[in-house]
């Protein structure tokens, strides 16, 4: 019994223990270590494309000394080029006068049968939103007519409906168009405009701008008045003792400076253009949309539309010249007889032998080449 009982002892002390399972370690996976963002690429902005329609004078009518409003108000003025206008993905034009209701002009007219202040209601702004206009310069010889209180009041019916305004001294105009940031600058030679006689300050101004928007569109009201001012002169113009610049020293510094395009007014009839470094230079669109007050007889109602075509780093693409003319008491009506176009071939052609454009007969304007004879060669250093 007692071999039996040390046996059973010896048994149990051999027996392995009851125990758990050793726990299995879990291995979490290793994360992997965050990379630097990738920026998205640049697009090629050679690819891009921007349309901007431009025009020169408008006064749809005004109410000082006397109404001088068309019958509908002018709701209807523009009605005939609004089709154009809305198509571009910018449309630009000089405003001639002011646009306030009431007051009380800041020049002396002493004829008011021969008084030239224009004075349009607050309410004409809309007329100008409703045509398609992005941007109106303020720069000229008629936005202080009911002095800077005219103009502010300009500037602030504008704004109430949306379209972007430059002239008044620092007063610029920066939107974006199709992704790209354009800058639009008006210039001219009268008071507490952003001044055209100034070449330096302009440059500098432009050069800024076109440091930080893709496209800068540059505007300037200058050069001498009537139809015996239709050939650039090269030279200082003046009109009635008035400093009135040297259009194309301007223009091309601006080009210079970085401006893409550049478009004149302020002779009241057309002018030349030309292609300069893949620029295009414009020097006068002339009357466009004038009711009362500034003549349209003869070659003074005769003006283009013109669409300029850039691509993303403002080289020249193409254009077209959409003539139009005015019979008072209407608006602005397509020409079929395309006068604008062959009177802009034909200056250009005169006043730059080759301009650096091809002119088509259906209204497209093309580039060509071009290389600045000697004698239409510019200085554009600083003039001191």
């Amino acid at each position: 019994m007692a071999l039996l009982a040390l046996a059973a002892l010896a048994g149990c002390a051999t027996a392995p223990p009851d125990e758990a399972p050793a726990p299995v370690k879990k291995v979490e996976p290793a994360m992997p270590r965050p990379s630097a963002p990738i920026p998205p690429a640049k697009p090629d902005k050679s690819l891009m494309r921007i349309s901007i329609a431009s025009v020169g004078d408008m006064m749809l009518g005004t109410d000082y000394p006397r109404n001088h409003l068309p019958d509908d108000d002018g709701a209807g003025f523009l009605a005939d080029v609004t089709a154009v206008l809305s198509s571009a993905d910018l449309a630009f034009g000089n405003l001639e006068g002011v646009l306030v209701d009431g007051g009380e002009p800041a020049k002396t007219c002493k004829d008011p049968n021969a008084c030239y202040l224009f004075r349009s209601p607050t309410r004409y702004a809309r007329y100008y939103r409703d045509a398609g206009f992005d941007v109106l310069s303020l720069a000229n010889n008629h936005a202080r007519d009911f002095g800077e209180e005219g103009r502010s009041s300009s500037m602030a019916a504008l704004d109430a409906v949306g379209i972007h305004h430059t002239g008044r001294e620092g007063d610029f105009a920066s939107l974006v168009v199709n992704g790209l940031q354009v800058a639009v600058l008006a210039y001219a030679v009268t008071k507490d405009s952003n001044m055209m006689l100034d070449y330096a300050l302009a440059e500098a101004t432009v050069a800024e701008y076109a440091g930080t928007h893709d496209i800068v569109i540059v505007s300037f009201h200058g050069g001498a008045e009537g139809v015996n001012a239709r050939n650039l002169p090269f030279a200082e113009e003046e009109y009635y003792g008035e400093p009135r610049g040297d259009v194309v020293l301007f223009a091309r510094c601006m080009v210079d400076a970085g401006a893409d395009l550049v478009i004149g007014h302020g002779p009241h009839v057309v002018r030349a253009a030309e292609r300069y470094k893949d620029r295009l230079i414009a020097y006068s669109l002339g009357n466009f949309a004038t009711y009362y007050g500034i003549s349209v007889a003869g070659i003074k109602g005769i003006a283009p539309i013109l669409v300029t075509t850039l691509d993303g780093d403002g080289r020249f693409v193409e254009g077209e010249i959409i003539s139009t003319i005015q019979l008072r008491p209407d608006g602005p009506s397509i020409d079929p007889r395309q006068r604008a176009l062959n009177l802009m071939r034909g200056l250009s052609a005169e006043d730059f032998d080759n301009p650096g454009l091809r002119f088509l007969p259906d209204g497209r304007v093309l580039p060509a080449d071009r290389q600045l004879p000697q004698d239409r060669e510019r200085d554009i250093a600083h003039r001191k």
